[in-house]
C-alpha cells in the first residue's frame, strides 16, 4: 500500500507546483501598483454602489480625482462625492513576493522530504515478526526476545527513534499491567 502512495504524492506535488507557477505568472501579467486610492461609493438615487481604484498621489486621493467617469450629472457631483469614502493605501509588493517565495520553498521542501520518506522508509525499515496486536500483555512479554545492549545504542537517527519507540511501548505495557492488576485487586 505504501508503494502506491509514493507516485500519487509525487503527482500531487507536481500538479500543485504547476498550479502555483501558473498563478504566479498570472499575477505578474497584471500591473499591480504599490500605492492606490480606493473610493467606496454607496448607491445614490438610481445609481448602484461601486468601488473605484486609481493610482494617484496621497493629496489627490478624493472622489473628484478617483471617480471616473462620474456617474452623476454636474449638479449632483458634490452630494455624490460626500457619500464616497476614499482611503489612500500603500503596500510593498516586493515584501509580499519574498514572503510567498519563502512559504512555497518551505512547503516544497516538506513535500520533497515526505516523498523521500515514503520512498526510502520501506527500504530501510525491517519487518519485525514479533509485532502483533496486544491481546494479553503477559503473552507479548513472553514472545518478545530480550533486546541486545548493542542494539539499544543506535548509531543512526532511525535506530535511535526505534529504540525510543520500543522503550515507550514497554512503558505502556507496564502501565497497562499495573492498571489491570489494580483493577483485579479492586474487583
Amino acid at each position: 500500500m505504501s508503494r502506491r502512495k509514493g507516485p500519487a504524492v509525487f503527482v500531487m506535488a507536481v500538479v500543485v507546483t504547476v498550479c502555483l507557477l501558473e498563478a504566479a505568472g498570472f499575477a505578474q501579467a497584471k500591473n499591480f501598483e504599490d500605492v492606490r486610492c480606493k473610493c467606496i461609493c454607496p448607491p445614490y438615487r438610481n445609481i448602484t454602489g461601486h468601488i473605484y481604484n486609481r493610482n494617484v498621489s496621497q493629496k489627490d486621493c478624493n472622489c473628484l480625482h478617483v471617480v471616473e467617469p462620474m456617474p452623476v450629472p454636474g449638479h449632483d457631483v458634490e452630494a455624490y462625492c460626500l457619500l464616497c469614502e476614499c482611503k489612500y493605501e500603500e503596500r510593498s509588493s516586493n515584501t509580499i513576493k519574498v514572503t510567498i517565495i519563502i512559504y512555497l520553498s518551505v512547503v516544497g521542501a516538506l513535500l520533497l522530504y515526505m516523498l523521500f520518506l515514503l520512498l526510502v522508509d520501506p527500504l530501510i525499515r525491517k519487518r519485525d515478526p514479533y509485532i502483533q496486536p496486544l491481546h494479553n500483555e503477559e503473552d507479548s512479554e513472553e514472545m518478545r526476545p530480550p533486546a541486545d545492549s548493542s542494539q539499544a545504542r543506535g548509531n543512526t537517527v532511525l535506530e535511535r527513534v526505534e529504540g525510543a519507540q520500543q522503550r515507550w511501548k514497554k512503558q505502556v505495557q507496564e502501565q497497562r499491567k499495573t492498571v489491570f492488576d489494580r483493577h483485579k485487586l479492586l474487583s
